[in-house]
């Protein structure tokens, strides 16, 4: 089950929300957990059973930690975690390299060749993550162990973030669990926001994936360059307003139920460095990384070299979380080596340069990234790239084929959201006339969204697959 879907819009969320508003506040926990596994089990079927088994285990082996065992409890947590996603997500991945690597010697292994694939479970990514924060966090005090399994497991399976995110800490929620008074304020916010991000996947991201989709698809040997940058430029598009759509529908349904989730996407293409870009991008996921890895491996206090290693590391790890490829690992590195060059002293020139030319080169780093994210192997995203700066082609044909008045319709739109209008919003905020223009536009957008899912059917969300 998606968020843009018919079935959850209309059947899933109306019930669940009048259960949780009529249910005594002690019972509201009970009802979140059983609709999130319900949620969970319609689209994974029996491998809810992992996520109930990492809610057991980490509810208790944070209890152990918060005993006289702390650090056994901590390396057991770690090792359940990590192992649990190591197997699950990348088990494929050591079994494919073992075999490449066999093969340059004339070897190979019937047992590797005939090794079952795993199936990759929905979410586990991000609720292997919530669970190793909580954990550590019990380890150094900063929050107690939760007696209550029902709100702790209510916390690791919410399903608003359960399978795409926000990666949520215990300890940004902590209170609401026992202490929530959803009114008609927040439900009211709540709302508008998941209209939002809806509205941003079925009538921005939709499109934008439909141009990026049919150019990826074509030969990249006979890829024009015009026609290249059209592509990889509609998949940032497509993939930030799929993403951050993701991001809003969960803080809102977040929002509905007495929960406030942080913001995990803040303008990132308006980015004027790559250390900003990681400031603004998927805050959630780096600000994790920030405290539970690359401050432990020393952060920037040993010396810059440590620092440069530290980054490289982190961002290894970055990449390798989104997928077993090394496309993402390349693409992780990708960033840790112009993190380090502006570490180096690029940053001091970045801030002498007129903004604009700042913005252009964050810019252009980001969107030649995105190659490696989007491509399905190493070699096709060399590829790609070569093809987006042979100045070749001629494709007035190629363009009218993939552009209509539809698409350049949404791009406009796409970049036009894409940037903040603090004066018009403030404008906004302070005339109820424009409070007001803005709710029917807000409504509007939705009910278009609507109609244009009816139409095109299923449209899962990019980050379910990492």
């Amino acid at each position: 089950m998606v968020f843009s879907s018919l079935i959850f819009l209309f059947v899933f969320l109306p019930i669940v929300l009048v259960l949780y508003f009529i249910t005594p506040n002690r019972f509201k926990n009970v009802i979140l957990l059983l609709s999130s596994l319900f949620f969970y089990t319609w689209g994974e079927g029996d491998l809810v059973l992992l996520l109930i088994g990492s809610s057991v285990f980490n509810y208790f082996i944070a209890r152990y930690i918060q005993g006289k065992n702390k650090k056994a409890g901590l390396v057991l947590s770690i090792f359940f975690n990590l192992g649990l996603l190591g197997f699950f997500k990348y088990f494929n991945f050591t079994i494919d390299n073992i075999n490449q690597i066999l093969s340059l010697f004339g070897m190979h292994s019937e047992t590797l060749n005939n090794a079952s694939k795993i199936a990759l479970p929905i979410g586990i990514s991000f609720y292997t993550f919530q669970a190793l924060s909580y954990c550590i966090d019990v380890y150094y005090g900063k929050i107690r162990a939760n007696k209550n399994y029902i709100e702790f497991a209510t916390y690791l399976c919410m399903f608003p973030q359960l399978v795409a995110g926000p990666i949520v800490r215990y300890i940004d929620i902590e209170a609401k669990f026992k202490e929530r008074q959803p009114n008609i304020e927040s439900i009211s916010n709540g709302v508008e926001r998941f209209m939002i991000g809806f509205s941003k996947k079925i009538i921005i991201a939709n499109p934008l994936s439909q141009i990026a989709d049919e150019i990826f698809a074509m030969n990249y040997a006979d890829l024009s360059t015009s026609l290249a940058w059209l592509g990889i430029f509609a998949y940032s598009m497509q993939i930030y307003f799929d993403f951050s759509g993701y991001s809003d529908m969960a803080i809102g349904l977040g929002k509905m139920f007495g929960y406030d989730f942080l913001e995990n996407f803040n303008y990132p293409y308006i980015s004027k460095s790559i250390k900003e870009f990681w400031r603004r991008w998927h805050i959630s996921l780096s600000s994790w990384f920030k405290d539970y890895l690359y401050i432990p491996l020393g952060g920037n206090r040993k010396g810059a070299t440590r620092t440069y290693v530290n980054l490289f590391i982190v961002f290894a790890t970055t990449g390798l979380w989104h997928g077993a490829s090394w496309n993402f690992i390349v693409w992780g590195l990708f960033y840790a080596v112009f993190l380090v060059i502006e570490r180096l002293g690029f940053n001091k020139v970045l801030e002498k340069l007129p903004k604009v030319i700042a913005h252009i080169y964050a810019l252009f780093v980001i969107v030649i990234g995105w190659v490696f994210f989007r491509a399905n192997s190493l070699t096709a995203a060399v590829s790609y790239i070569l093809s987006m700066f042979r100045l070749a082609g001629n494709d007035w044909a190629n363009f009218r084929f993939v552009i209509n008045n539809h698409y350049i319709f949404t791009i406009i739109v796409g970049i036009i959201l894409s940037i903040p209008f603090p004066k018009l919003k403030a404008y906004i905020d302070a005339h109820e006339g424009a409070k007001i223009v803005r709710d029917v536009f807000v409504v509007l957008a939705f009910v278009v969204a609507v109609c244009f899912m009816v139409g095109s059917g299923y449209s899962p969300f990019l980050y379910f697959r990492f």
